[in-house]
């Protein structure tokens, strides 16, 4: 099997608009969640979420190609444009049909959904938009992007709910892998904080009401209560081994496992033992083969859910046995909340700058841990600690598990 590792990364996310800008606010444990902006709430139990600023799609893209893309697709091809600019590709030198692109989105342009919708009730069928389907359709990220850059190669969407990201880049991996490409743009987006998206989040009891933003997105910690809706996109450029090598590329990091698995339980809830989830973080290191004694570090899905955090703390305990309590563990979601699709690769993107600068964030907000959760989850401020092993986990609505082992890169 061939081994892959990552050249370049772009993240679009709401505390930096590149990966500069986001691992700086990350170093500054800046909190990216406010009051929501992007419609009226009054009537809404939830106030915050964690929004993108500061982006303008007609600054970063040409105008006629932004005014066709939903805001996940604009978002999207934007990180694409950093990571391939990152990597050093010449696009036009590599054969089209050997670079491909994995990117998800687990709900798609929302946004335009409910809008048209809006127009066909008021007036009628002929005022709806020609262009809703292929701007609403999740697959149009991957799409757009290969029509931007020119890539022939297997593009795929991978649609997990919140594991999309991480299965997204993960099946990019294997089909480096099994040499159906040299190299992959892989990752997710999303930009789901609508009327319909936060209503039914919140009739879901999934989101959190509380109304200071310090304390809204609190993983792991005994008074969390729910998610906070964030929006983006992490995007990573993945090539074999032989052909990053053979261009001078400069090689960030190697992906050496990748595990999924589904807990065939329930359409929202984790399975209560974290079996699901341990498995893939076990299909991962085995893969690689390390032991939980070897992982330096885990980025969890950390989402400030009850059950999440309680079943995600007990798969890590199964997975790595008694090296769980020695491991250091964060959420980036409480700083940028909860991307849903996007969460994996932005997450991911993390992982590596945290290999790359021997550094492990906190899990801001984080006071006191709830009942049960009981392992190292980086309080306080943030630590330098040499990372060479570190795991990426997401879980998704209707029992989705995927787990990435990303190492440091020694030749």
């Amino acid at each position: 099997m061939k081994r892959v590792v990552v050249t370049g990364m772009g993240a679009i996310t709401p505390i930096g608009n590149s990966v500069e800008e986001f691992w700086k606010s990350i170093k500054e444990n800046k909190i990216g969640i406010d009051n929501i902006t992007k419609f009226d709430t009054t009537d809404y139990q939830v106030k915050l979420a964690a929004e993108v600023k500061d982006f303008v799609a007609r600054d970063r893209m040409e105008f006629k190609a932004a005014k066709r893309m939903s805001a996940f697709s604009q978002y999207a091809v934007c990180a694409t444009k950093e990571a391939v600019g990152q990597s050093g590709l010449d696009l036009e030198k590599e054969d089209p049909y050997r670079v491909g692109v994995s990117i998800g989105s687990g709900i798609g342009g929302m946004k335009d959904m409910e809008e048209e919708e809006k127009r066909l009730l008021e007036k009628g069928p002929d005022r709806v938009k020609p262009l809703l389907v292929p701007m609403m359709i999740t697959n149009m990220a991957a799409g757009n992007v290969a029509i931007a850059f020119g890539t022939k190669g297997k593009c795929i969407n991978v649609v997990t709910a919140c594991a999309t990201g991480t299965h997204s880049i993960g099946e990019a991996y294997r089909s480096i892998q099994c040499g159906e490409a040299d190299v992959m743009i892989a990752g997710g987006t999303e930009s789901s904080i609508t009327p319909l998206g936060v209503a039914g989040f919140t009739s879901l009891t999934a989101l959190t009401k509380s109304t200071d933003r310090t304390r809204a997105s609190i993983p792991f910690d005994k008074d969390r209560s729910g998610f906070v809706m964030g929006e983006g996109a992490g995007i990573v450029v993945l090539e074999e081994l032989e052909h990053a090598k053979q261009r001078g590329a400069d090689i960030l990091a190697e992906i050496a496992g990748y595990g999924a698995t589904c807990d065939a339980y329930h359409i929202t809830s984790p399975a209560e033992d974290g079996s699901g989830a341990a498995k893939a973080m076990e299909f991962a290191m085995n893969e690689a083969g390390v032991t939980g004694k070897s992982i330096d570090y885990i980025n969890a899905h950390g989402t400030g859910t009850h059950h999440n955090d309680l079943f995600e703390t007990r798969a890590i305990k199964l997975a790595l046995k008694e090296a769980a309590a020695d491991v250091k563990i964060n959420s980036t979601k409480s700083m940028i909340g909860h991307l849903l699709g996007a969460a994996g690769g932005v997450e991911f993107i993390t992982c590596v700058k945290s290999i790359n600068d021997s550094y492990i964030h906190p899990t801001v907000g984080l006071r006191e841990p709830g009942e049960e959760c009981d392992l190292d989850y980086v309080m306080g401020e943030g630590i330098s600690k040499e990372v060479n092993y570190a795991l990426s986990n997401s879980l998704g609505f209707g029992g989705h598990n995927a787990t990435l082992l990303i190492k440091k890169y020694v030749d």
